[in-house]
């Protein structure tokens, strides 16, 4: 009787399977320097930071990593995932001495007091939805500690985000990351040209389970460390009692009033609020009300049906520009197509850039639900999506409905 033999079985790779040698060779291609060139690496802890630092010193970088200790909040310097404080530091610290590169703590607490946590309770109180991750990046992460790189002599700044830098014709270009699911481009919009010369993104390409298996290949104990959650400064995601603390007078209280004029009746603290909130609003009238605008003036919620929400067109502040001047120069004499992404977790939608009377306005081709001042407002390129033009915070918008 014949036997029947098994056909040997391939291993199908994991999900987080990842060639070693081309992730480091990626991140060479990444950083395009000289191998033995300083490389500064903003080790915050976690598993992006970490791994960034191993695949920049495995392809032949002097790697110096540098770690700010941004707050310290009691339960939230100990919480893990939430970086730049108490156990992330220890990480950050710990991977360093694996891969044998020289590691220094900075103390950047006033400074992130100031630019980010103070501005986030402030624009609260204005009636305003603060993107915190994006002051902090303008401000501490690529001001500061970029000039801090320049100082200890490297010749190139390299994060774990998950954003391309790649050359063009008129110099560095930012892209979105491969994986679209983390890319982090939103939040890099106001990276200005000068600093983004400077920077690298090693890990750009690389999907996050291949973050992970390249980190256990380099024996990084980070490697399956959990994602960091919320607010970094508010690990435990309850931002009104921050605003409360910092802002008292953000508890004064005042009318929820229909955009028909009714008073439905009466808040707690306008900060308690952002636009497109529905849940605990507290007011019935028998359809579901939702948070269209905010009068910190008069302490005001107005509240109205949910197509109240859709913005026709909006007003930028801040504005950065990193697209060509020629398209910059077209939106001054004609509305120039782009893709619109108000929100990081929304994909791109169609508009159009247009300048009036030299203020930048941008218009939707549909209209958009829940955007409100004080969110950032990044453009890409209308035919792909992939490049960052620009964008700027919001400081105005206009109801696609006029009776609103």
């Amino acid at each position: 009787m014949a036997r029947t033999m098994n056909a040997p079985v391939c291993p199908v790779p994991s999900i987080d399977h990842v060639d070693l040698d081309v992730a480091i060779e990626a991140a060479r291609r990444s950083v395009g320097l000289p191998k033995g060139s300083r490389v500064v690496v903003a080790m915050s802890g976690g598993v992006d930071s970490t791994v960034t630092a191993g695949l920049v010193h495995a392809a032949g970088y002097e790697v110096v990593g540098v770690t700010l200790q941004l707050y310290d909040h009691g339960a939230a310097a100990k919480k893990t995932g939430a970086c730049c404080a108490g156990q992330d530091i220890h990480d950050a610290r710990l991977a360093a001495e694996t891969l044998g590169v020289p590691h220094y703590v900075l103390d950047y607490e006033s400074r992130f007091r100031e630019s980010v946590i103070d501005q986030f309770a402030d624009s609260y109180l204005r009636g305003q939805t603060p993107v915190p991750c994006i002051r902090c990046n303008q401000t501490v992460k690529f001001r500061d500690l970029l000039q801090v790189a320049r100082d200890l002599g490297a010749e190139a700044l390299a994060t774990g985000h998950y954003v391309k830098r790649a050359v063009g014709p008129s110099g560095p270009e930012l892209r979105r990351a491969f994986d679209p699911a983390r890319d982090q481009s939103y939040f890099l919009f106001a990276t200005t040209r000068e600093q983004l010369d400077y920077l690298r993104f090693p890990i750009a390409d690389l999907p996050k389970p291949q973050v992970r298996g390249a980190g256990r290949e380099l024996g990084l104990k980070v490697a399956s460390k959990p994602d960091s959650q919320d607010i970094c400064f508010v690990p435990d995601g309850d931002y009104v009692t921050l605003i409360d603390r910092l802002r008292p007078q953000g508890r004064d209280p005042g009318e929820i009033v229909h955009l028909d004029g009714r008073v439905l009746g009466e808040h707690q603290g306008i900060t308690r609020y952002t636009v497109g909130q529905r849940r605990g609003l507290n007011v019935a009238v028998g359809e579901p009300l939702f948070v269209v605008r905010l009068e910190p003036e008069t302490r005001r919620v107005v509240v109205g049906p949910r197509e109240a929400l859709l913005t026709r067109s909006l007003t930028l502040e801040e504005v950065n520009w990193l697209g060509d001047q020629d398209s910059l120069t077209e939106a001054a004499r004609e509305r120039l197509p782009v893709r619109i992404r108000v929100r990081s977790t929304r994909p791109p939608t169609p508009g159009r850039l247009e300048m009036d009377g030299g203020e930048p306005v941008v218009r939707f081709d549909e209209g958009e639900e829940g955007v409100s001042p004080g969110q950032a407002c990044v453009l890409y390129d209308h035919e792909t999506a992939d490049r960052v033009l620009g964008g700027g915070f919001i400081r105005s918008t206009t109801a696609l409905i006029s009776k609103v």
